[in-house]
């Protein structure tokens, strides 16, 4: 018989579920790792924290569920939304990721609306400038970490660099994207523009 694994890289914990042919739940798992908040309205993960909890995560589902490794057809994935991951060119993480619920970015989204526009920022992205987002972190990133931000070589979001270490493959998807405030959603595309009048490499995403 195949199973089918999920992976789904939560805020708080990585879970894991392998489901039979038949739909049937055959295991579930889960592993814990830290928040980290080093000041007020920040919120912080370890990539690499990610990483280690699923391959822990699926080796202890793997061996409660008596299921062989050769049997799971497929994996899905799914995780937390706008979380920033900073690879320099050999796909080391640069810097601890910053999550969906960081705060530190306000002054970094005054800064888009001014220099998009929040009216042309809405027809491009279908977004307002928020916090929680990937552009206003890029730039802040830029602001106030500049020797980070110069060793910056692509930009993912967590559940894409656990795809990475799994697969070796650099992505994103679409819905994923469209939270990055840097998609044109109605063209299914990066938008140029709004990466031009930023100043975000395109070979960044």
């Amino acid at each position: 018989m195949s199973f089918f694994l999920g992976i789904d890289l939560g805020t708080s914990a990585v879970k894991c579920l392998l489901v039979d042919e038949n739909g049937e739940v055959k295991a579930s798992h889960s592993v814990e790792y830290p928040l980290l908040t080093p000041h007020p309205g920040w919120a912080e993960q370890h990539p690499e924290d990610w990483w280690e909890g699923t391959v822990r995560c699926v080796r202890e589902l793997m061996a409660k569920s008596g299921a062989a490794p050769a049997s799971v057809a497929s994996i899905g994935l799914s995780g937390q939304m706008h979380g920033s991951v900073f690879l320099d060119r050999g796909w080391n993480v640069i810097r601890p990721a910053l999550l969906w619920c960081d705060q530190r970015t306000g002054a970094q989204c005054d800064a888009i609306n001014r220099i998009v526009g929040p009216e042309r920022l809405g027809e491009l992205t279908g977004n307002r400038a928020q916090t929680g987002f990937t552009a206003p972190k890029i730039l802040w990133l830029r602001d106030e970490e500049p020797e980070h931000y110069a060793r910056v070589a692509h930009v993912l979001l967590p559940k894409d660099y656990v795809r990475l270490l799994m697969t070796g493959e650099l992505a994103m998807d679409v819905a994923d994207a469209s939270g990055t405030l840097l998609l044109d959603v109605a063209g299914r595309r990066w938008s140029e523009e709004v990466l031009r009048l930023l100043d975000i490499p395109a070979e960044w995403l």
